[in-house]
C-alpha cells in the first residue's frame, strides 16, 4: 500500500479523452515514463510526452528578478509541474479504453513487473535494449512483425546506427535466421556475429545483367537512345554467343567493341558514326574502371547466401553507380528466386546508404526493386531494413512501407519532419526528444513493439570496423614514425663515419 502511495506522481486535470489527458504533480517525473491509470474498473497504461515546470506566483508577467527573489523568500519552492499523457491501453490487451479517466484521478509510475509483462512475453523476440527511463525492464523485439513489416533505422551520423544494425543481426542469427547486409563501408566484413560473417564479394557476371544496368556501368544515359540502340545490339548479339560457350571472358568486352567496329563499317550506319564511336569510348573507360567486379566466372550473388549466418556483401571498394548495379542486380534475383522456390529460407535485407541506393529526387535502378520487395516481400519472406542518416533525402514512398522505426538522435528538422510525415506512429511530442538522445539512445516503434518506447539500446558484444578514426591519435602515431626513422637515419650515418 506504502509503494502504491510512493508511485503517486499527480492527478489528472481539465478536460480528458480515451485518448490523452492533462495532469498537475508536485513531484518531478520524466518525459517518456510510463505511468498507470485505473479507472472503469481496468488498469491503463500511459506515457508522458511532455512536462513543463509552473508556479502560482512566479509568472511571466513579472519581470524583475529581484521580485522573484522576494517571492522565493516568502513563499518557498513553490512550483509544481504540468504534463500530458498518452493513453497506451490497458495493461493485458493495450486496447483503448472507450470512456476518458474522470479528472482528479490518480496517476501511478509503472511498476517494474507491470512494464516487463508489457515489453516482453511472446517466444520470437530478441532483445534490443532497456528503458531509458527504468533500466531494470528489457525491451523486446517480435521477429516476425519487424521482418514481414520492414524496418527503418534512423539517425544523424555518430549516434549508433551500426551498432544498433549488428544488435539486430546478431539477435536474429539466434534463431538460425539469415540476414543479408549491402555493406556500403565495409563496416561489418570483421564483425563477430553469434553465427559467424560470410564476406561476399561484389563480383557480377556481365552475362547476366540487365540492359539498363550494364548501360549504367557504361554511364549511357537512359535518354541517350541512338547510345543505347548500338550498344543493346552489340550487347545482346555477343551475349547469345558466350552462353552458347563460344567466348571466354577477355574475349567478351573484346568482341563487343569488335561488334561495334562493324557497325562503323556498315553503309546503314554511317550517319550513326559519332553514338557508335561514344559507345566504344564509354565501354573502354568501363572495362578498366569495373574490371575487378566484372567476369563471366563469377556466381550468382543469391547463390552465396547462406543461412544461419550474416551475408555481407562488401561495397567499400566499389562507387555509386557499381553500388546500384550490384544491389539492383542482387535484388531483382533474390525476388525472382524466393518467389520461384529456388531459394528456400527467408531473407532479413539490410540497407546501408538507404538514401544514395533509393534518393528522393532521383531515380536509381535499386530504388525499384526497394519498392517492389517492400510492396511484395512481406509475402514471400524478404523484409527490408533501410538504414540512413539523411532521411530528408530517402525517397518518401519507400520509407513509408517501413511501418517499423527505430529513431536515434535526430538534430535537422527536416529530417525529423520527413521521418514524422512518413509513419503514423510518431507524434510532436516525441519528435521534440530526438534532439536531445544521447548516443546509442532511440525511440523504437511499430508493430514490432507493443507499445512506443524510449530504448538505451544494448552495446554489440562483436568488433566493428565503424566509428570515427581518433585523428590526434593518428597524428601522434605519425609523428613517432618519423621520430624512430630519424633517429634510425641519424644512428646508420653516425656507425658510418665511425667506420
Amino acid at each position: 500500500m506504502r509503494d502504491n502511495e510512493e508511485r503517486i506522481i499527480g492527478r489528472c486535470i481539465g478536460e480528458t479523452s480515451p485518448l490523452a489527458l492533462t495532469f498537475i504533480s508536485k513531484k518531478t517525473p520524466k518525459v517518456g515514463e510510463y505511468v498507470v491509470l485505473e479507472y472503469g474498473g481496468t488498469k491503463v497504461l500511459g506515457m508522458i510526452e511532455t512536462l513543463s515546470g509552473c508556479s502560482t506566483s512566479i509568472t511571466e508577467k513579472i519581470y524583475n528578478p529581484e521580485t522573484v527573489e522576494k517571492i522565493r523568500e516568502i513563499e518557498g519552492e513553490d512550483h509544481y509541474m504540468r504534463g500530458s499523457i498518452k493513453i497506451l491501453g490497458d495493461v493485458e490487451t493495450l486496447r483503448i479504453p472507450r470512456v476518458p479517466p474522470s479528472p482528479g484521478i490518480e496517476i501511478r509510475i509503472a511498476d517494474e513487473g507491470t512494464l516487463k509483462k508489457v515489453f516482453s512475453g511472446g517466444k520470437d523476440e530478441l532483445k534490443i535494449g532497456d528503458l531509458i527511463t527504468q533500466e531494470g525492464v528489457a525491451v523486446k523485439l517480435d521477429v516476425n512483425k519487424m521482418v514481414t513489416r520492414h524496418l527503418a533505422i534512423l539517425a544523424m551520423t555518430g549516434a549508433g546506427k551500426s551498432n544498433t544494425v549488428a544488435v539486430i543481426t546478431d539477435g536474429i542469427l539466434k534463431f538460425k535466421g539469415s540476414v543479408l547486409i549491402f555493406d556500403m563501408h565495409s563496416e561489418y566484413v570483421d564483425a563477430e556475429f553469434d553465427g559467424g560473417t560470410n564476406v561476399i564479394e561484389p563480383h557480377i557476371n556481365p552475362l547476366y545483367l540487365s540492359l539498363p544496368e550494364f548501360a549504367k556501368l557504361a554511364n549511357i544515359p537512359g535518354d541517350a537512345y541512338v547510345q543505347e540502340r548500338y550498344f543493346r545490339m552489340a550487347y545482346g548479339e555477343i551475349r547469345n554467343s558466350v552462353r552458347e560457350g563460344n567466348l571466354s571472358n577477355k574475349e567478351f568486352f573484346n568482341s563487343i567493341q569488335e561488334k561495334l567496329d562493324e557497325f562503323l563499317e556498315m553503309e546503314d550506319y554511317k550517319g550513326d558514326k559519332k553514338p557508335i564511336v561514344a559507345v566504344k569510348n564509354k565501354l573502354d573507360d568501363l572495362i578498366e574502371r569495373y574490371k575487378n567486379i566484372l567476369s563471366l566466372n563469377a556466381p550468382d550473388l543469391v547463390e552465396e547466401i547462406k543461412l544461419s549466418a550474416a551475408n555481407v556483401i562488401d561495397l567499400g571498394s566499389v562507387d555509386e553507380d557499381a553500388a546500384d548495379v550490384i544491389v539492383s542486380h542482387t535484388l531483382s534475383n533474390l525476388l525472382k528466386k524466393i518467389k520461384r522456390g529456388d531459394l528456400s529460407f527467408p531473407v532479413f535485407v539490410v540497407l546501408e546508404e538507404a538514401h544514395i541506393l533509393a534518393p528522393k529526387s532521383r531515380l536509381t535502378l535499386s530504388k525499384y526493386w526497394i519498392g517492389r520487395i517492400a510492396r511484395e516481400g512481406r509475402k514471400f519472406g524478404i523484409g527490408l531494413c533501410m538504414v540512413s542518416q539523411r532521411p530528408k533525402s530517402l525517397d518518401p514512398e519507400s520509407l513509408s512501407q517501413a511501418n517499423n522505426m527505430i529513431i536515434l538522435r535526430l538534430i535537422e528538422p527536416t529530417d525529423q519532419r520527413h521521418v514524422q510525415e512518413a509513419s503514423e506512429s510518431l507524434s510532436e511530442d516525441l519528435l521534440k526528444q530526438l534532439p536531445s538522445l544521447n548516443i546509442g539512445e532511440a525511440i523504437v516503434l511499430g508493430p514490432m513493439t507493443r507499445v512506443p518506447a524510449l530504448v538505451k539500446i544494448d552495446e554489440f558484444k562483436g568488433k566493428l570496423s565503424g566509428g570515427d578514426i581518433n585523428i590526434v591519435e593518428r597524428w601522434r602515431r605519425l609523428k613517432e614514425e618519423d621520430e624512430r626513422e630519424l633517429e634510425e637515419q641519424e644512428k646508420e650515418i653516425s656507425e658510418f663515419m665511425e667506420y
